[in-house]
């Protein structure tokens, strides 16, 4: 028998040491499997330019009538430009000499800037004080470039006294480019930063931080390799404003997705030396909230798919794609690296091992002190709370998301905004940016005299390849006039039986006054079925669009969310009084920020995506920390019965909820260095929300309601109808947790 023994026993070894070598073989293959996809799609984070696009006209539903419109342009402009206002002004004045001064100087600047296109002539203004001229630019040049160069040149040329201004579509185009030209490196920068801090703070220690924003940033690296791929094959759309928004959610989530496995696999350390078995305890105890956590921000976010606007419905997939890769990173990469470099992780505080006997979860003094206090006035704490949040949501009033003007998309300086306001004091505020209007030749006179009688209107002229600059002026009466009378009229250019009629506007393009004269232009040519495009109908489409989304959208989401906590908390009422908690504090953030926005800020208004925006992230976000919660809440309920759960998961999940709230609110505020509105906008609301929704509504509303309600928030499933169980020999009270 001893031999057999021994031989036995000589099995076992090799078996235990094949199960080690399985065991570090398995995360070796997670890692390098990340390392592959980070090493990829790494380099890419300078190259997202090369497949997106700024241009709102791309982002229209393809039955608006300005895209209509601006898919034609092409066809009667020639080539698919688009015109930069160049204005100069002088305070002396700008005489004949000046102005072929001006006129040569101008086509020896675009030739340098690689304009495409013939040149309007400098017209001056009827106070001799500015003149300006049209020139149109290739869309498939390097826009930002081409405009900086052409401001530059001129600037270096022109006779001194006369300033320089590029403005108009152009323009406005290139300050957005540039607004979004730290996306790649500041944006991402400071929000790793950030986050980086806070977890310092947050664990005192400098391994566990690394190892958790690698997390994060190889989440981020393989979701831009799949994103950007997709954007080249022509199957996503990509923004600057997108692109942004995905950065911040991946950081953001895999991180909090991070802190709660990590979390976890420290609470497994109190009670077993094997480092294999904590990871594999962990990932069991925390794969079911990060699932429906992410499961529920990627529902919310497919949701977006129902947008009429592009620009919408693309962030959708895009940003799901994005909580895909957090979601397993911190599921497969997170625990491989645990794995690999075991308790000193978390050195120099490293986890000991509890006494024999003992399993419980370690809670700071300060949690079970705020559990104690829930449990002695839960009515009066959840009962203040709802009437705070209420009245902070009365901000809501003061909300203005009708749109703004383009000129206000961009923070801080603006050589467009200024042009624009020289061009507004001395041309017709619409110069540069006309509404573009498709109609039949046969109702070519009907459409331009219905267009003149708009008192919105300076002028109309009609495209004709035989005029000099390219459009012939358009009196009343719908007669095309150029040149001294008894000259032969120019022949329109004609394109599938119908014309273009180019109206400028008395009002800024992006102006109220201007998108109220195309609302009026489209009702009166209606009867013509004549089509309006151009900058002014392009923002009024959008925000049409924008408002339809928003109230078709929101809607769809709650429903959606109400469903999967239902399947998750097997129970009806926890889930919609969830839901109508995270409904409050989205209206309580949403309204602190409109009086914050209006009396602090004074910006001049909000888009209508602003609401939608951050509904989608505040409430697919926000429920999760009520899913970090409950789930655990249940957890401990089916041990303890509902209120001993109640505290015990307020107690157990306060540290890492708090910290994953704060690292959240830290990455979307990260936004706010970008200078667009709506990022700054939706930095503030989110981050704001994010704190509102972790300090108050996890913290005092959502335990003080279910533990005042008890067992019945898990009504109809049977955990409503069972009694607390009796406290085991090995187990302790929620006050006794230490």
């Amino acid at each position: 028998m001893a031999p057999r023994l021994r031989s036995s026993e000589a099995e076992q070894r090799r078996t235990s040491r094949g199960g080690r070598w399985v065991r570090i073989l398995i995360p070796a293959l997670i890692i390098l499997a990340w390392l592959v996809g980070a090493s990829l799609g790494g380099p890419l984070f300078g190259r997202v330019d090369e497949v997106s696009s700024n241009d709102q006209t791309a982002y229209l539903p393809e039955n608006a009538e300005a895209t209509e419109v601006r898919a034609v342009l092409g066809d009667f402009l020639g080539t698919d430009v688009i015109p930069a206002v160049v204005v100069f002004r002088a305070e002396g004045g700008i005489d004949d000499a000046q102005k072929t001064e001006l006129t040569q100087r101008l086509r020896t600047a675009a030739d340098a800037a690689g304009v495409t296109g013939d040149i309007s002539p400098v017209l001056v203004s009827e106070d001799g004080l500015a003149a300006q001229a049209f020139v149109p630019i290739d869309v498939k040049l390097d826009l930002g470039d081409a405009v900086a160069e052409l401001g530059k040149t001129l600037k270096a040329s022109v006779p001194a006294g006369v300033d320089v201004f590029v403005t108009g579509p152009a323009g406005f185009t290139a300050d957005l480019i540039a607004g979004f030209a730290g996306i790649d490196g500041l944006l991402l920068g400071v929000a790793l930063l950030a986050v980086f801090v806070i977890l310092i703070a947050v664990y005192r220690s400098l391994l566990l931080p690394i190892v958790v924003l690698s997390t994060s940033l190889f989440a981020l690296c393989v979701a831009l390799l799949t994103v950007w791929s997709l954007a080249k094959a022509g199957v996503l759309l990509l923004s600057g404003q997108t692109q942004g928004i995905l950065f911040i959610l991946v950081i953001g989530a895999a991180t909090d997705y991070s802190l709660l496995m990590v979390s976890r696999y420290r609470e497994e350390l109190h009670s077993t030396r094997d480092r294999g078995v904590a990871v594999g305890n962990a990932i069991r105890g925390s794969a079911e909230p990060i699932l429906a956590s992410g499961g529920t921000v990627i529902a919310g976010l497919l949701c977006l798919l129902l947008s009429d606007l592009k620009s919408n419905s693309t962030l959708g997939p895009v940003a799901a794609i994005g909580i895909a890769f957090a979601m397993l990173s911190a599921l497969t990469l997170l625990p491989a690296l645990l794995f690999t470099f075991g308790r000193p992780v978390f050195w120099p505080r490293i986890p000991a091992l509890d006494s024999a006997g003992v399993r419980h979860p370690h809670v700071s003094v300060g949690w079970r002190r705020l559990a104690a206090f829930v449990s002695r006035r839960p009515r009066v704490i959840w009962l203040v709370t709802t009437i705070v949040l209420a009245v902070a949501a009365t901000g809501l009033l003061q909300l203005n998301a009708q749109g703004v003007p383009q000129s206000d998309l961009v923070l801080g300086q603006s050589q467009a905004r200024d042009g624009q306001a020289v061009v507004g004091e001395h041309f017709p505020g619409g110069s540069g940016s006309p509404a573009y209007i498709l109609v039949g030749k046969s109702s070519l006179t009907d459409a331009a005299d219905a267009v003149l009688d708009l008192p919105g209107v300076s002028s109309v002229s009609v495209v004709s390849a035989d005029s000099p600059s390219g459009s012939a002026p358009v009196t009343t009466a719908g007669i095309v006039a150029l040149g001294p009378p008894g000259t032969p009229a120019p022949e329109p250019t004609v394109r599938d039986g119908r014309v273009l009629l180019q109206a400028t506007l008395t009002d800024a393009a992006d102006s109220t006054a201007a998108a109220d004269t195309v609302v009026e232009m489209r009702e009166r040519l209606r009867p013509m079925d004549a089509l309006v495009g151009g900058v002014t109908a392009t923002a009024v489409d959008t925000n049409q669009a924008s408002i339809h989304d928003r109230n078709t959208i929101i809607p769809v989401i709650l429903v959606v969310i109400l469903l999967i906590l239902m399947a998750l908390l097997r129970s009806i009422l926890a889930p919609i009084l969830l839901i109508l908690t995270t409904v409050l504090s989205f209206g309580a953030a949403l309204g602190v920020s409109a009086v914050v926005f209006n009396g602090i800020f004074a910006f001049p208004g909000a888009d209508p995506a602003v609401p939608l925006f951050s509904f989608v992230f505040l409430v697919a976000l926000g429920i999760d920390y009520n899913i970090f919660l409950m789930t655990r809440v249940r957890e401990e309920s089916h041990r303890h019965g509902t209120r001993e759960g109640v505290l015990r998961g307020l107690g157990i999940t306060g540290g890492v909820i708090t910290s994953a709230g704060l690292v959240l609110a830290a990455t979307f505020a990260a936004l706010s260095i970008i200078p667009i509105l709506f990022l700054v906008q939706i930095a503030f609301i989110v981050s704001f929300g994010v704190l509102l929704d972790t300090f108050l509504v996890r913290t005092l509303l959502v335990p003080a309601l279910s533990y005042d309600i008890g067992r019945a928030i898990w009504w109809p499933s049977r955990l409503s109808r069972e009694s607390a169980p009796p406290i085991g020999p090995d187990e302790v009270r929620s006050e006794e947790l230490a």
